[in-house]
């Protein structure tokens, strides 16, 4: 790992790292299955479960399809256990309600003043998500951050999907930054495994999202509570 001091660019995840999870995504994951189930209430839950949701709880396994999939992933998954639809309907009708969902997503600080902040330190900062380019910015957009991105990246960009490093080496490409004054910050081990395959100088993971200490530990230079303590790492 680098010195803290080398560290010029961030590249931040979305869903659990800039969004509270549990409040911005359990309720989508509801009306995903059951727009997938064509309403049928056992296929829903049966649908939750492939995707690592418990229907009755609302907890999301670290790591699991609906924790770290991107809308291809999720659409496919739900396909092959049963939901009624081509995996490309069911992306078109999965990707327009991701987009519509911004407009409800909760975050974790307020993000205008958080990027704000590390704008005016001078990183360079970008959003890498496995969720559409139009969410992506529909939310910084809503946030009020938008102005302060250097770069940002959906699955569907063309950069490639995580883990591979290819959304890393694009931020790194648009901001003139060698992968090792780069951090990258995220929920989940698509993130880290993301940031180690493109050789940045420090991956962060948060407990805003669907991972834990444990579920993290290996893949992490650092553990956080959420995005506010970052500045504190760097």
């Amino acid at each position: 790992m680098s010195a803290p001091t080398a560290i010029a660019g961030i590249l931040f995840d979305k869903d659990g790292t800039l969004l509270d999870y549990a409040k911005s995504w359990v309720p989508v994951n509801y009306e995903l299955a059951k727009i997938a189930a064509k309403g049928d209430e056992a296929l829903a839950r049966m649908l939750l479960k492939a995707g690592g949701m418990d229907p009755d709880t609302g907890h999301v396994l670290p790591d699991s399809l609906l924790a770290a999939g991107n809308t291809v992933e999720i659409a496919t998954g739900f396909v092959a256990a049963g939901a009624p639809f081509t995996v490309e309907a069911l992306t078109t009708l999965f990707d327009g309600l991701f987009a519509r969902s911004a407009e409800y997503a909760v975050p974790v600080t307020d993000l205008g003043s958080f990027f704000a902040g590390l704008h005016a330190k001078g990183y360079r900062l970008g959003v890498a998500s496995s969720d559409n380019e139009r969410s992506i910015r529909e939310t910084a957009r809503r946030f009020g951050f938008d102005g302060y991105l250097h770069y940002v990246a959906g699955y569907d960009s063309g950069y490639g999907v995580k883990p591979q490093p290819g959304m890393v080496l694009g931020f790194c490409a648009a901001t003139g930054l060698d992968p090792q004054q780069v951090v990258v910050v995220g929920d989940n081990n698509h993130d880290m495994h993301m940031g180690r395959s493109a050789g940045v100088g420090m991956t962060v993971a948060v407990l805003t999202g669907t991972g834990s200490r444990q579920s993290l530990a290996d893949a992490s230079d650092h553990c956080l509570a959420d995005i506010t303590e970052l500045e504190a790492v760097l």
